[in-house]
């Protein structure tokens, strides 16, 4: 059995960890952490987990991190880097689920996150944890970065047309939209429910952090340069990720043929469907599973080609994505553990 551990175990994507390995064949849970709810059993907290969950929140220093397989991180950005030496001293790998080891680029995390990345020598062995696009690096990791929300579908959506070099990838435009959950179990005046229901608004616009994660994953595809113009929109759900993605082409191809490329692409991904040309994915489709799924359009048959992609943003968009990163390290079906059929309605 794998013991688990998870530090940051009260947030959203905390709970989805916690909600996915308590029922995961080959886990152990040993230890979650949080400093304020230190003794409060999690059952407490997250009543969806008695029966289910028997352990209680604990104190960092109370936790015995060094004597797990593996630890997750569900962690405000800047928290794994300074603890995870001490853990891989100890033989036990990290899963970050902040973005302290998705960027190589240090001067661009440090722009972006403004903080001082205090871990470069870790960081430069960091595996970024995209399994369709990164699988054999992440089998032989001990630590990843386990990729941002919106990059998982931007990244899944464009890859197949850049791999085969058939759009101008100067000019890649996506409209997102995440539901609030994405903004993380906080209290905001943003994002209280009498200000997020009924309304809908960009955020963004002028920046965004995911757009340097992206970029650099994104020219490990292409020879082309890339230049993205990314706006990430706010809904009014709880869960859910739309993208749309758009892109030029740059040399005559018919429709069947850029469904086939998404076809082979992606033929043997388990968490990967590509729908029909033309279908229209809709993000409950996804919800509560580990599934992520996409469907082509090209209006008026054009130069134009547009990508939708769905996923749930706390399960494939984080620690579902987190779960299938630990399967590989640890030599498991990638599957174990993440059957989840979406809830509908």
């Amino acid at each position: 059995m794998i013991k688990v551990g998870i530090v940051g175990g009260t947030g959203y994507t905390g709970v989805e960890l916690l909600r996915i390995l308590s029922t995961h064949p080959d886990v152990t849970l040993t230890a979650i952490t949080s400093r304020k709810e230190d003794g409060l059993p999690v059952a407490d907290m997250y009543p969806s987990l008695r029966g289910k969950v028997a352990l209680a929140f604990s104190a960092p220093d109370k936790a015995n991190l060094t004597e797990c397989d593996v630890v997750f991180f569900a962690t405000p950005h800047g928290v794994a880097m300074a603890q995870a030496q001490e853990l891989l001293a100890a033989g036990v790998k990290v899963i970050d689920l902040a973005a302290d080891f998705r960027l190589q680029d240090v001067a661009q995390f440090e722009k972006w996150y403004g903080i001082p990345h205090t871990c470069t020598d870790v960081l430069k062995e960091a595996v970024y944890g995209l399994p369709e696009l990164n699988r054999e690096s992440i089998k032989s990791a001990r630590v990843i970065g386990n990729p941002g929300c919106y990059p998982t579908t931007m990244q899944l959506g464009y890859a197949p047309l850049l791999k085969a070099d058939v759009i101008d990838a100067t000019s890649l435009i996506a409209d997102c939209k995440s539901g609030v959950s994405g903004a993380g179990r906080k209290a905001e005046i943003g994002i209280l429910f009498s200000e997020t229901s009924d309304s809908f608004k960009a955020y963004g616009v002028s920046g965004h952090r995911h757009t340097p994660e992206t970029t650099e994953q994104l020219q490990r595809l292409t020879k082309q340069d890339v230049e993205l113009l990314f706006t990430p929109h706010l809904v009014p759900m709880i869960r859910g990720m739309h993208s749309t993605l758009y892109a030029r082409l740059t040399r005559d191809i018919s429709n069947e043929e850029l469904q086939a490329l998404f076809i082979e692409a992606y033929k043997d991904e388990p968490f990967v469907d590509v729908m029909p040309f033309g279908a229209h994915p809709e993000t409950r489709s996804t919800r509560a599973s580990n599934m992520l799924r996409l469907a082509l359009h090209r209006p008026n048959n054009g130069k134009t080609v547009i990508i939708l992609v769905v996923q749930d943003n706390l399960v494939k968009g984080a620690s579902g994505q987190a779960v299938q990163c630990m399967n590989l390290m640890f030599g498991l079906e990638e599957t174990t553990g993440l059957h989840h059929v979406p809830v509908m309605p």
